[in-house]
């Protein structure tokens, strides 16, 4: 009897056990697959759509029976890569007649600074104009008279012309690049300049949104000094990170620096919101200048664009532009042991070696370092670069240098530049610069979208 009842007990037993085996395996076989579904919904809810497929999808009513310029570069793209100039060229209700490229041109086929000529394009047989080469703002002729101001330049040097007339003048100009972030960047002043000529030609203008990259909450740095720091590099009152979309500047402009308001129409985007960068949105990253191949760059930008004003290499002509900096005459073990014993938030520094290939230092080997982003959350970029700085000017007087000029026309201010040589502490700058971040996050408030 007892042999009976172990038994009894020895298949109950191996029955509960077989029960929670198929339990657990059922777990592992359908909880991933459960959570990949929820993930994707997740995903999903994230995902943004750009200005431009809002535009295609709901806007053409626009542009119906008008004739269109479009000012884009390579980051003018759609969600699957397909290029703005192609969709409008191919969609039956948008007449395209003229394309305009701002700094780099249209192809991002120009280093910086590079003078950008004017050409016919060979794929789609329409004026190309250049926002940065004969001028930086369009001129009239390039609104107005179209096919006689093209004919006016030298065809050997813009290539063939139509034989046939081009169009004489636009009824609206579209605008749809990508910006990083930070008030030094010539794209938000080629917009700008657009809507000031659009606006005196009677022409509507159009901006299609697109992300901030580095987000739309944080604020760092001065404001610039307008009107006697105004440039093209820089050109109204902004901090150096604003934390605003193309179109919520482009709102911006118009209601408080353009004399004569453009007749102006921002699409927004849909889904996106404040806190995102730009990896948050699932959308493809199109680098927006050769200078500024990924998001990490554009993260380090705000703060390391000044080293161009000092004798300190930024980083051009190497693969990590910005994130890497130095100078032939700096030991790179000691400085990155200098700026780690800062313990900055949110970064640390590795000692690193480059030989520039174009720019400053070109071809000499360099000692310095590489910034190394390890919570983007907490790193500010402004304030470390301003250590960097400061740490540089200190280990070696001797070689380091402010070009004052060039320095405090990107800053917008003497102030940062003067404080530095005067020895005065990092956080007092910082703290300076507080009161009037918080005025411009009360000003930008009627223009923000999202």
């Amino acid at each position: 009897m007892k042999r009976v009842m172990d038994n009894n007990n020895f298949i109950r037993a191996s029955r509960s056990l077989a029960i929670i085996c198929i339990l657990i395996l059922a777990n592992i076989i359908f909880s991933p697959s459960c959570k990949k579904e929820e993930e994707l919904i997740a995903e999903k809810e994230k995902e943004v759509k750009l200005g431009v497929e809002v535009f295609l999808e709901s806007h053409l009513d626009l542009v119906k029976g008008k004739k269109v310029g479009l000012i884009t570069n390579p980051t003018g793209v759609n969600s699957d890569l397909e290029s703005t100039i192609n969709l409008f060229y191919k969609n039956p209700g948008i007449n395209l007649v003229a394309l305009y490229g701002p700094e780099h041109g249209v192809r991002g086929n120009a280093q910086a600074g590079e003078y950008v000529p004017f050409y016919i394009d060979e794929r789609y047989n329409i004026p190309v104009f250049s926002l940065y080469g004969q001028s930086l703002r369009p001129d009239p002729g390039m609104l107005k008279s179209i096919d006689a101001y093209m004919r006016s330049f030298d065809t050997t040097k813009i290539g063939k012309i139509p034989e046939s007339p081009m169009v004489e003048s636009l009824d609206v100009l579209i605008f749809d690049i990508q910006d990083v972030g930070t008030r030094i960047y010539t794209y938000i002043a080629t917009m700008a300049y657009c809507m000031e000529e659009s606006a005196e030609n009677g022409i509507d203008f159009i901006v299609l949104d697109r992300p901030n990259p580095i987000n739309g909450l944080d604020l760092e740095g001065p404001i610039l000094e307008y009107p006697e720091y105004s440039s093209f590099v820089g050109l109204y009152p902004l901090p150096l990170r604003h934390g605003m979309t193309v179109g919520e500047l482009a709102k911006l402009f118009n209601d408080k620096f353009l004399e004569k308001k453009v007749n102006l129409t921002v699409i927004p985007m849909q889904g996106w919101e404040r806190e995102m960068w730009y990896e948050d949105t699932s959308l493809p990253w199109v680098i927006p200048s050769p200078n500024m191949p990924t998001l990490k760059t554009a993260t380090v930008y705000p703060g390391q664009i000044f080293l161009e004003g000092t004798t300190i290499s930024e980083g051009r002509g190497t693969t990590k532009p910005f994130e890497v900096f130095g100078a032939p005459w700096i030991d790179g073990f000691e400085l990155a042991e200098k700026l780690n014993e800062l313990n900055l938030p949110g970064v640390r520094f590795r000692e690193a070696w480059f030989t520039p290939s174009f720019s400053k230092y070109k071809g000499e080997l360099c000692g310095g370092a590489q910034i190394h982003v390890i919570d983007r959350r907490e790193y500010k970029s402004f304030e470390s670069s301003l250590h960097i700085i400061k740490t540089i000017m200190n280990m070696y007087p001797e070689y380091f240098g402010f070009h004052k000029e060039y320095f405090d026309k990107i800053m917008g201010t003497s102030k940062v530049r003067e404080a530095l040589e005067k020895g005065l502490d990092v956080k007092e700058i910082i703290i300076s610069c507080s009161g009037e971040l918080i005025n411009f996050s009360e000003l930008r408030k009627p223009y923000l979208l999202y």
